[in-house]
């Protein structure tokens, strides 16, 4: 199954609405954004590295790259396919690294709204946690998981890096405010945690679209009583429950008292073929993860004057 020709498949901006490959790993049923996909492959030979992490089963050569295997049974607690015939790798491309998802059987492609996803509760995620939403499809549902946390719980290189706050601009940041957007709770962390190391000390932090919509949408409604101010810029991720972020930036955008707040759109899947994308719903910046320095440039020439 090929999923390479991404512009059969790609649906039109900002209509809060994304396609999601289904498979299966042991008795669960899991989701991943089509975007993210780059083909789907039979298994090949694995060859095995010395003191790899415990979910990494080794690496494959497609074509001229080599690929990382990751065992999505070991991630997620299942046993071994009882079935291994048809086992499958999705090749995924994340964070500018591609990695290959070892996964049980692969379904088809469903066209789905980001309000069919629910964000899991505590509880229902345990200690572990690696879904970022929960599908309700007609039949039954089904699990969005933390591709990002997983690829980094193995290769912690891989996340956002530190950057130096000894520059002309530190003492700037200190007065802008920005409004995070991110529905995993470790990136959001990691965002917030990142932008203070470079000066940027205020922020205010919300896990889904509407979530942020709702609250920036009712400054626009009180009398300026009650002190709140809109955020100095946004800057969202895409992948959300309830409102991803080309639909939250064009309803911000299309908004008269809001369409002057910068957005920025921070995302692993900031590629080449789908930056179009963001330029159609009016970012005015957007900025592949895990390029934290880049997307601090980006900030400083939107709000710094």
């Amino acid at each position: 199954m090929a999923v390479t020709n991404q512009s059969d498949i790609l649906l039109e901006s900002g209509t809060n609405e994304l396609e999601i490959v289904m498979f299966n790993v042991g008795t669960g049923t899991f989701g991943i954004n089509v975007l993210k996909v780059r083909e789907i492959l039979q298994p090949v030979e694995i060859t095995e590295t010395p003191n790899r992490h415990k979910h990494l089963e080794g690496i494959v050569r497609l074509r001229e790259e080599v690929i990382p295997v990751i065992d999505l049974a070991k991630v997620l607690g299942y046993p071994p396919a009882d079935q291994p015939e048809y086992d499958k790798f999705i090749i995924a491309e994340l964070n500018q690294m591609k990695v290959a998802f070892h996964v049980h059987s692969v379904s088809r492609i469903h066209r789905i709204s980001w309000e069919q996803i629910e964000k899991p509760g505590d509880l229902s995620q345990g200690h572990d946690a690696n879904t970022i939403g929960i599908v309700k499809m007609d039949q039954g549902m089904s699990l969005l998981l933390d591709y990002e946390k997983i690829v980094m719980d193995i290769a912690p290189s891989s996340e956002m890096q530190g950057i130096q706050r000894n520059d002309e601009h530190v003492k700037d940041r200190a007065h802008k405010t920005l409004m995070i957007i991110e529905d995993s709770p470790i990136l959001r962390k990691l965002l917030e945690n990142t932008l203070e190391d470079a000066g940027y000390t205020s922020s205010v932090l919300y896990q889904d679209g509407k979530e942020a919509w709702d609250y920036i949408s009712s400054l626009t409604e009180t009398d300026g009583s009650d002190n709140k101010r809109l955020p100095d810029l946004i800057i969202t991720d895409l992948e959300m429950p309830r409102m991803d972020g080309h639909h939250l930036t064009i309803k911000i955008k299309e908004h008269e008292e809001l369409k002057h707040l910068p957005v920025v759109i921070f995302s692993s899947l900031i590629t080449e073929d789908l930056y179009h994308k963001g330029e159609r719903v009016g970012a005015n910046a957007q900025v592949s993860k895990p390029e934290i320095g880049k997307l601090v440039d980006e900030i400083d020439k939107l709000i710094l004057k």
